[in-house]
């Protein structure tokens, strides 16, 4: 293995899968984004099913079929994702489905977002990874998740029929985070009347849960009436008004900067590197926010075979590239979703709407190192007979130090040399 292959497997996938490397990895890596997610072909409970079981639950008095059925629906919902980061051959794209669903964060410390964050990753996140960022936004912003996670469905026009009958007005959560986080940013300069005025228009963008199919629906009663101005652009009443403000602020060349800025730190460096970032930046614009092209545009920066594995694994990646090398069968594999939770990032439980930090000195902590350190040698009780230091060089390759490669075949064990690797910096590093 040399260094660019080794760049390719651990920058831009979830690690080498038991030491199987590919030919041609730009090639590879540029066939991932190819045709389908091959993840969507597993049949689980979508959007409807979750606020059907939702509505269930809130009409029962403790334990029931409806927060069975909520169980039941997460739990499948984690051992396919867990199934998928562990075995994929398409680890890049399932990096951007990921970070993706980072940039649009939702969580399941707002308790009834659980029967259907699983859907919302596979409605809104999945099918647009390679499509435009408009088309992402616009699915996000309509999907069940998002709007209960960041209350619009309790917002009300303060001069709707509804905000009149029920003295009702605004909730501007939605509103914030989405020029806030996901598009703009305040370094566009937005002003908070224009954060109100956004929220007005997004008024009406609810959910239907009695009648009918369970899902998104705009309620025309709880719209605020009236022209908007966002940022010095003016859109009409009514829910064509919130699809024109969402299109507008997703081409807007602030939000152009701002993922292209994300995107460089996620996949290069904690600092991004400006013409890295200049030059994504550029790809997003002449291609309209278009998605695949800006990721293609990643394999193509010098940075990014340049520049040394810098990133600290984030204890989600840690733990999903150690299960990818030793190649655990099913049977074997720990509870990944367990582990991750014990090591600090909770599954889909990202503790604000900013989601999970994405620079080394949010995860380096002491505590935090040494408890890799005692999962890693957990998990090495489960390797078998694995070489350790075939294993080293096989994953690592030259990323891996001679000194470093000699302590693991010295260990006085096989269980001591994998715990070596899995614990070593080199191992730590994405």
């Amino acid at each position: 293995m040399d260094t660019r292959t080794a760049h390719a497997l651990i920058r831009f996938g979830l690690g080498a899968r038991g030491g199987r490397v590919p030919g041609d990895m730009v090639a590879w890596l540029r066939g991932q984004l190819e045709g389908p997610d091959p993840a969507l072909g597993v049949v689980l409970a979508d959007s409807a099913e979750g606020l059907t079981a939702l509505q269930m639950q809130r009409r029962e008095k403790g334990d029931g079929e409806g927060r069975e059925r909520i169980r039941a629906i997460a739990k499948a919902g984690a051992a396919a994702v867990f199934e998928t980061l562990a075995t994929t051959e398409a680890p890049f794209r399932e990096r951007l489905v990921w970070f993706w669903a980072n940039h649009f964060t939702v969580s399941v410390r707002r308790g009834e977002v659980t029967p259907v964050i699983h859907a919302y990753v596979r409605e809104a996140i999945r099918p647009h990874v390679t499509g435009t960022f408009g088309e992402m936004l616009l699915a996000v912003m309509r999907h069940p998740a998002m709007l209960m996670y960041l209350d619009n469905a309790q917002s009300f026009g303060p001069n709707s029929l509804g905000g009149l009958r029920q003295k009702r007005g605004l909730n501007e959560n939605l509103a914030r985070e989405c020029m806030e986080l996901h598009t703009v940013s305040p370094a566009s300069g937005y002003r908070q009347e224009d954060v109100t005025a956004f929220a007005r228009i997004l008024t009406g963008w609810s959910l239907e849960l009695n009648n009918g199919t369970p899902g998104y629906m705009f309620r025309p009663n709880l719209h605020e009436p009236g022209e908007q101005v966002v940022m010095g652009r003016r859109f009409p009443n009514g829910e064509i008004g919130g699809v024109q403000a969402l299109a507008f602020l997703a081409t807007h060349p602030a939000t152009y900067r701002h993922l292209a800025g994300k995107l460089v730190r996620h996949f290069v460096a904690d600092v991004p590197p400006a013409g890295a970032v200049k030059r994504i930046e550029t790809v997003l614009r002449e291609s309209g926010g278009n998605l695949k092209t800006a990721s293609l545009a990643l394999l193509g920066l010098e940075e990014a075979w340049a520049t040394p594995l810098g990133k600290l694994r984030s204890p989600a990646d840690f733990v999903v590239a150690a299960v990818r090398a030793l190649d655990l069968p099913a049977e074997k594999r720990p509870d990944m979703q367990g582990v991750i939770a014990g090591l600090g990032q909770p599954f889909f439980a990202a503790p604000l709407p900013n989601g999970w930090p994405d620079t080394a000195a949010d995860w380096a902590g002491g505590e935090a190192m040494l408890r890799r350190v005692d999962w890693a040698f957990s998990v090495s009780g489960r390797a078998g007979s694995i070489d350790p230091a075939a294993l080293a060089q096989a994953t690592l390759g030259p990323l891996l130090p001679e000194p470093t490669l000699m302590q693991i075949a010295r260990a006085g064990s096989r269980r001591e040399g994998m715990t070596l690797l899995l614990a070593s910096p080199e191992f730590q590093r994405r």
